[in-house]
């Protein structure tokens, strides 16, 4: 479906090598940042106390995650199962228990409303963290792996290399973005940051495939009006699709409370750099690795040599 049809083709990749300088100056920005900020892990990698507490009626969240930041506690609050019950994660201070810290915390709900009532306190130590950063990074190494294969199984490996390198790009983006900013990097990011990885590659798909289809529609055209052809043919379909998807993920980041707050803002950044990179960046990438038509057209052998050959 197409809302409307550019006749006239677009030269991406004129501005091929402004874009990706672009791209190689931010990456390498992300980077700095990462080495030397890291991430500002939440209490599932770096440890802390979960508290679980139940109202008589429906619980303010807001008023409760209000309430903890006004007495200096670094917590996330969420609905836990009802409307009823809330579960608090808290970040637990040198030479402090779960016990002397669900107590203060406790006093303080309980002055806000006397119905509160702890539940259960359970504290998560750093080797839980540990493990869970080690899964979170083997993860986005398997994801990688399986793009690289699955491009290079369908189009072929210049075009697994391209994709990988430019999903990288927006992840490490991401990442660059969480540690610049130092917001919270918990388990809804990584999730949003491993969705990124795979919808980006989505948006690469579509464009390698009209590249290959072009390669042998468009027998006189250079590799790179080939690939002009591709993004421009396809800019219709990227623009309703990112723009459906921008659209969800804003919602959710105006709307969805704090709970979601991080989680919108990595598919926010995630899909901004999404479009860049899997047409400005990947499509580069593939001509500059020699992708051409013989390798996906095979040239048809004269009727004379093979009559030749027959005869021999």
């Amino acid at each position: 479906m197409e809302f409307f049809k550019i006749r006239r083709t677009i030269p991406f990749m004129r501005h091929a090598l402004v874009f990706n300088v672009i791209s190689l100056v931010t990456f390498l920005a992300a980077v700095f940042f990462l080495a030397t900020r890291g991430l500002n892990f939440s209490i599932e990698f770096t440890g802390g106390t979960l508290i679980e507490v139940g109202y008589q009626q429906a619980a303010e969240v807001d008023r409760i995650r209000d309430s903890l930041d006004k007495a200096g506690y670094k917590s996330e609050v969420q609905n836990f199962g009802s409307s009823r019950e809330v579960l608090i994660r808290m970040h637990l201070e040198k030479g402090q228990s779960s016990a002397d810290l669900s107590q203060k915390v406790m006093a303080l709900l309980k002055a806000g409303d006397a119905s509160a009532e702890l539940r259960r306190v359970e504290f998560v130590g750093p080797q839980v963290g540990r493990e869970l950063a080690e899964y979170g990074a083997l993860a986005l190494l398997v994801t990688a792996v399986g793009i690289v294969l699955y491009l290079w199984l369908r189009f072929e490996w210049r075009f697994g290399l391209s994709a990988i390198v430019a999903n990288l790009h927006d992840v490490v983006i991401i990442l660059g973005f969480f540690s610049f900013f130092q917001w919270d990097f918990s388990l809804p990011v990584l999730a949003a940051v491993l969705a990124v990885l795979g919808y980006s590659v989505n948006e690469s798909v579509i464009v390698f495939d009209r590249v290959r289809e072009n390669f042998r529609k468009l027998r006189r055209a250079s590799t790179a009006e080939v690939i002009d052809a591709a993004i421009t043919g396809t800019i219709s379909r990227t623009i309703i699709t990112h723009g459906s998807t921008q659209v969800m993920a804003t919602t959710m980041l105006l709307f969805g409370g704090p709970a979601l707050h991080y989680f919108a803002l990595a598919l926010t950044i995630g899909i901004m750099f999404g479009i860049y990179s899997s047409v400005l960046v990947a499509s580069p990438l593939v001509m500059w690795l020699g992708a051409s038509r013989e390798q996906f057209v095979k040239p048809k052998q004269d009727r004379r040599d093979q009559h030749e050959g027959a005869v021999v």
